[in-house]
């Protein structure tokens, strides 16, 4: 599956949600999706968890 028609499901699903469930499970589905998204690259191995870490402590990754 390309990257755009994941996108286009992935926004369909979100609209769904809004429309049948309301605001805050919209937002609740787009936080669960982000997390699997996240836990699927570091899984995949796409995603230096230690480098996000840092870069949220506010270090800098390259010097």
């Amino acid at each position: 599956m390309s990257a755009t028609r994941t996108g286009m499901v992935a926004g369909a699903l979100l609209a769904l949600t809004w429309i049948v469930f309301g605001f805050w499970a919209f937002v609740f589905v787009a936080v669960a999706m982000a997390i699997g998204a996240g836990v699927g690259r570091i899984i995949e191995g796409k995603l230096d968890l230690a480098g996000v870490v840092d870069a949220v402590r506010g270090k800098r990754s390259s010097s």
